[in-house]
């Protein structure tokens, strides 16, 4: 159920740039945009209902209907599960090189390992039928790292559908109650030594 749909013009602010901004950027912004603000009611089964309160630029309404902007409003959430997939699952949430030139080579080999197991999924969800969006991120990872050249992809796990699925934003794990290393570990054993 659809509240409202309004437009407004948003105005740059007359009291001069916020401190975060530099003024080159502040004196790119336009003077005004205009906007629209749709407000709509989500109802999920077992759920409170829940009002959204949605501004975008893309003020036409025959072109951009209020279904397809609150599906890709929900579909937002899905970033998470892929940073999640890259962080953990690719070990990437710590980088390992000490130099600039060693951590953007990294960085490249990290994205090229996801690219190729995006391909995979995509072909695998082509192949079962299935949206790649449901195909199991580190089972592909999994076929990619045991795979020989010119080998068939087998069938993948599907994961079950979670669209209207919502994750508390919170650690799994506790952090350690040790210090950082901050210092060589010999210096570190030196110093334990002569406590």
């Amino acid at each position: 159920m659809v509240y409202s749909i309004k437009l407004f013009i948003w105005q740059k602010n007359p009291r001069g740039k916020p401190n975060w901004m530099s003024a080159e950027q502040f004196a790119a912004l336009p003077s005004e945009i205009t906007v629209r603000e749709i407000r709509y009611t989500v109802h999920q089964k077992g759920f409170r209902s829940k009002e959204i309160t949605l501004v975008t630029t893309l003020l036409d309404a025959d072109v951009y209907t209020l279904p397809q902007l609150a599906d890709l409003y929900r579909q937002r959430w899905e970033i998470e599960t892929k940073l999640g997939h890259v962080k953990t699952t690719m070990n990437m949430n710590v980088l390992k090189c000490k130099t600039v030139d060693g951590v953007m080579k990294e960085l490249h080999i990290f994205a090229l390992v996801y690219n190729l197991n995006r391909q995979v999924m995509v072909l695998a969800s082509k192949q079962q039928a299935v949206p790649v969006k449901r195909i199991s991120f580190i089972d592909a990872l999994r076929w990619l790292k045991e795979a020989e050249p010119n080998q068939i992809l087998e069938w993948l796990v599907v994961n079950p559908d979670r669209s209207s699925r919502y994750e508390p934003r919170v650690r799994k794990r506790r952090p350690k109650k040790y210090r950082l290393m901050q210092e060589s570990r010999m210096v570190l054993k030196q110093r334990f030594a002569a406590q």
